[in-house]
């Protein structure tokens, strides 16, 4: 009679696990020929090739592209259908040959840009400025909202452990952009004067968190009165709702009609002209964005007597995205999130976007 080991102490080895088959279709979100969204069951993406990785993601952040995308843009020559989803954050489930396979069981954000890899920009650690770019994933390619997707190993950042996945879904366009933008590019530096328009949005936000972490002095602008007071919870110095007073105005006159030393754009025509007005000479206007219209009015008289310097900045680094997730570890800055989702409210949550309806970012979370 053989021993019964629960009753002599011993380890009762568990059972071993059936072997499942990887399940033949994911869940995603499509964007359809006709500009609507459906959620679909496609085929799950082939194995990884070399140099690839299959992710399960967990967490997609939504952002302005993405309603760009849904109401298609003709000279992006978008497919259709296309999967949603610019911005977002997975475990590795698989690599491919030639990837080191310590990566399995890893999070990280993945960087949307498809780059070279292999240009001047993209070898100094550059890959927002690659020459040849293969277009922005969720855009101009198959993006992350899906149970599972294949992208090259060199797109990974890997996460900290002590931050949250839904926090770091916001990194990689989000974070990544702002930290470009004040840091790499307008040179921010503690004491700086700098207005940041749109507190409510998800860029707007971050870059309010940078700044204060840096010790900058922030006036912030928001589009409506209903956004005052969340715009003031964030620590800002200053808040000026736009659809009532000239922030031009109020930012001369706080920092004593000399000017702002940086202007951190994105929201265009409405407030490009005022942003110029704002800056003090020899200031630094940085734009990522125009939601309210392309063509802003500039005085070319005002630009060159006053020196201003003006850049535009499409995205950040890698360096840039591994910088904003490292500040979250070290508990520096965190994202605002408005709120976190389901896949099926994708529509709902993209129409808050597009409506200006948000505080922060809006989450999709993955089911698991």
């Amino acid at each position: 009679m053989s021993p019964d080991f629960r009753l002599v102490g011993a380890a009762v080895p568990p059972p071993r696990p059936a072997r499942v088959a990887p399940r033949p279709m994911v869940r995603a979100l499509l964007m359809t020929a006709g500009g609507g969204v459906e959620h679909v069951e496609r085929p799950r993406p082939p194995e990884p090739r070399a140099d690839e990785v299959r992710l399960r993601m967990t967490h997609v952040a939504l952002n302005h592209l993405d309603v760009f995308s849904a109401r298609g843009m003709a000279f992006a020559r978008q497919p259709r259908p296309l999967v949603a989803g610019c911005e977002g954050v997975g475990v590795v489930i698989a690599v491919g040959l030639g990837v080191d396979p310590s990566l399995l069981g890893v999070r990280a954000a993945v960087y949307p840009g498809l780059t070279c890899g292999e240009c001047a920009a993209c070898r100094a650690g550059r890959e927002n400025l690659c020459r040849d770019p293969g277009g922005i994933m969720g855009f101009h390619v198959d993006g992350l909202a899906a149970e599972e997707v294949v992208v090259s190993a060199r797109q990974l950042v890997r996460v900290p452990e002590d931050v949250l996945s839904v926090h770091a879904a916001c990194a990689p366009l989000t974070g990544g952009t702002a930290e470009n933008m004040l840091f790499a590019t307008a040179q921010l530096q503690a004491g700086d004067w700098v207005l940041i328009h749109g507190a409510g949005s998800g860029i707007g936000s971050a870059a309010i968190g940078l700044a204060r972490a840096a010790h900058a002095q922030v006036i912030a602008t928001v589009g409506s009165a209903s956004k005052l007071e969340p715009a003031r919870r964030l620590g800002v110095d200053h808040v000026v709702d736009r659809s009532a007073e000239r922030f031009e105005h109020i930012a001369r006159r706080l920092t004593g009609r000399r000017g702002v030393d940086v202007v951190f754009e994105h929201v265009g025509k409405d407030t490009w002209r005022g942003s110029l007005l704002s800056l003090r000479r020899g200031g630094h206007l940085v734009t990522c964005g125009a939601t309210s219209g392309t063509a802003g009015e500039t005085n070319l008289l005002h630009l060159f007597n006053q020196q201003i310097r003006i850049t535009g900045c499409f995205g950040g680094s890698l360096v840039d995205v591994e910088r904003y997730l490292d500040r979250m570890a070290a508990g520096v800055v965190r994202p605002v999130i408005d709120s976190i989702v389901a896949l099926d409210a994708y529509s709902q949550a993209l129409d808050r976007l597009a409506a200006r309806d948000v505080f922060g970012k809006i989450v999709l979370e993955l089911p698991a």
